[in-house]
């Protein structure tokens, strides 16, 4: 078993110490060299080794983050010719902004994203509106009571 498995080893300078107590005479640049030979990896909970990490789940895929982003930050949307408007709350514009350029959603062009306001730019008025129903049906808001 080695160093890293025993205890959690968050720095280079924390792993030489507890090699030298285990009676390795080692020197900084030697364990560089050997961390990176080994392959270990410095996570946020300090330095593993490869075989140790856990399976990596799988991020949802787009379409979901975008119907994630907007149930947990959108508090309206209004469509405006072939704009529709997007209100979030405070510094959420830009990760759902995101969530709709990568969403795969229909007629979408481009967005702009501010602080707490998105543009979203359609390809015609219909597609403005189906967005803004979609939008509106996700956070359990009519039409007509987002446009006040």
């Amino acid at each position: 078993m080695t160093a890293v498995q025993e205890q959690a080893v968050h720095s280079q300078d924390a792993l030489l110490h507890s090699l030298r107590r285990r009676g390795f005479k080692i020197t900084q640049p030697t364990l560089s060299r050997d961390i990176a030979a080994l392959g270990l990896i410095k996570t946020p909970s300090g330095y593993v080794v490869p075989g140790d990490l856990a399976p990596v789940t799988p991020i949802a895929s787009w379409p979901d983050r975008f119907e994630a982003a907007v149930r947990e930050f959108v508090s309206s949307a209004v469509a405006a010719q072939n704009l529709v408007v997007i209100r979030t709350i405070v510094a959420a514009a830009q990760p759902v902004a995101s969530a709709i350029d990568h969403g795969e959603l229909d007629g979408v062009v481009g967005t702009i994203g501010g602080d707490d306001t998105i543009f979203v730019a359609m390809s015609d008025a219909d597609a403005a509106r189906a967005l803004e129903r979609r939008i509106n049906n996700l956070i359990g808001r009519s039409a007509r009571r987002a446009a006040r």
